[in-house]
């Protein structure tokens, strides 16, 4: 990922081994979308930075996470993530996956959402970024390719974030979860840490975030499943890493947030070639 580098937002627990990245220099290609692709062997993660361009970022063989101020998105394979010229942002990608970025140019680009979005990667739209990775295309083959790229550029149905508090009396416990989503204990024992009452501390992230903190701890548990599921751990061994008593009761967690099972997820991260 190119980018500016921007050290006013700190990033999150790093996994053992994590390349950290300050992010590229600003793209000067005369094209209106760059796109390329590489190999992660390792964890990487990229410190806060922003681009000049329009950014759209997937993988294929893991999970990536990105965070935007208070929002944490995770990519998993076949979705990607729209992040729009300027918007500053840092992103943590598994160890072995195919990393794919491709840049727009703005006033080149007819498509604009409203800030980071999920966007579907269909296999119109992997094939054609694809084939932009050429560069041997001529401008009128280059320009059809776009023209088609434009077209077929669409939101995914769900959309993977989830909001952190950003909230000095409860952040230490979102900080805690983020590097421990297993950790068991309950929301009294949360309490007594931060010093709050359990109203207290399900008030303010219920008014934070939007969910209660028992709702926000399992859609957090869920975006790390993701990460677990795509890069190859099965449902028992997921659902012990998040600290899960029995799989049935992840199972069900997994289909109220995703509205399918993490089995039938995973088969499907692995039947997909995009």
């Amino acid at each position: 990922m190119r980018g500016r580098g921007d050290g006013r937002r700190g990033a999150w627990t790093r996994e053992p081994g994590t390349v950290v990245l300050a992010g590229d220099p600003p793209t000067t290609a005369p094209f209106a979308i760059v796109s390329e692709s590489d190999v992660a062997p390792v964890p990487l993660e990229w410190m806060p930075h922003a681009h000049d361009r329009h950014e759209l970022v997937w993988v294929r063989g893991g999970t990536m996470t990105t965070r935007v101020d208070d929002l944490l998105f995770t990519v998993p394979p076949g979705h990607g993530l729209w992040l729009p010229a300027g918007v500053v942002h840092a992103g943590r990608l598994t160890a072995d996956a195919v990393l794919h970025d491709a840049l727009f140019a703005p006033d080149r680009t007819p498509v604009a959402f409203d800030g980071p979005t999920i966007i579907e990667m269909t296999p119109v739209l992997a094939a054609l970024l694809a084939h932009l990775e050429g560069d041997d295309l001529d401008d009128r083959a280059r320009a059809r390719a776009e023209a088609v790229v434009f077209d077929v550029l669409r939101p995914a149905a769900q959309q993977f974030t989830l909001r952190l508090p950003g909230d000095p009396r409860i952040d230490p416990i979102a900080r805690a979860l983020v590097a421990d989503p297993g950790d068991p204990r309950s929301l009294d024992d949360w309490a007594r840490v931060v010093d709050l009452s359990e109203r207290t501390v399900t008030r303010v992230f219920r008014r934070t975030t939007g969910l209660s903190f028992a709702q926000w701890r399992q859609a957090l548990r869920v975006h790390h499943a993701l990460r677990l599921l795509s890069t190859g751990c099965d449902v028992g061994e997921t659902s012990d890493r998040l600290g899960y008593a029995q799989p049935s009761t992840f199972i069900a967690a997994f289909r109220r947030v995703m509205g399918t099972t993490p089995g039938v997820f995973a088969g499907n991260v692995s039947d997909s070639p995009y």
